[in-house]
């Protein structure tokens, strides 16, 4: 399989140019196999890439513009969609192309169809061991996950009565020093009464004694 690029070699935009330079750039970093295909030059090429792209693709003025790719006669998209796969990491899968042992997208894959077939890839360690909770079902890893979670949920319950119950507590005590407080105030307010109730019949008497004894000399 032939990867092309539809190229402009002396196209006057700067962003095509921009956008070629991505592209070959990438493919070339990848090691892909592609070969350019100049439409500037011959209107073989030009011809060929306007009639190949699908009409779904084509932008409404119905002219593609380069850069478009092709696995042989097969469209694989342009700039935009080929920067997707980039940010994607699934340029292989738009190129129509198997990704190479060890690359992100190869490892990608297999995750995929490790959890459509129901039984995820292990990965090896750095030291070259697997991870045994690969081995473990999900249903299990679920259920004991599901059972911490519950765990830690009576944890935070057990806490949140005990905070519960200091502040009760707390709020008891305060209660009860403001009930003493109030005790002692009225106690004290009792005691000024008194006080001035006995100052007040001491006046009277010495008023009483006073007018007893005008009266007295004035017989």
């Amino acid at each position: 399989m032939v990867i092309k690029v539809f190229l402009a070699s002396s196209s006057g935009s700067t962003a095509i140019k921009k956008k070629q330079q991505d592209v070959v750039g990438f493919l070339e970093a990848l090691k892909v196999d592609y070969t350019q295909l100049d439409i500037a030059c011959n209107e073989e090429n030009r011809m060929w890439m306007r009639q190949n792209v699908p009409v779904d693709k084509k932008p409404t003025n119905g002219i593609p513009l380069p850069p478009q790719i092709f696995n042989e006669d097969s469209y694989c998209g342009d700039y935009d969609t080929f920067f997707d796969a980039k940010e994607d990491n699934s340029v292989y899968a738009f190129l129509g192309l198997p990704p190479p042992p060890g690359s992100k997208e190869a490892e990608q894959a297999a995750k995929v169809l490790g959890v459509e077939n129901g039984t995820p890839a292990e990965e090896p360690k750095a030291d070259g061991s697997v991870d045994a909770s690969a081995e473990v079902p999900v249903e299990e890893r679920n259920g004991d996950a599901h059972g911490e979670e519950e765990q830690a949920a009576d944890e935070e319950e057990v806490e949140g009565e005990g905070e519960g119950g200091e502040e009760e507590d707390v709020a008891d005590e305060e209660t009860a020093g403001d009930e003493a407080l109030a005790e002692e105030e009225e106690e004290a307010v009792e005691e000024t009464d008194e006080v001035t109730e006995q100052a007040n019949a001491q006046e009277e008497d010495e008023q009483e004694e006073a007018d007893e004894d005008r009266e007295e000399e004035a017989e």
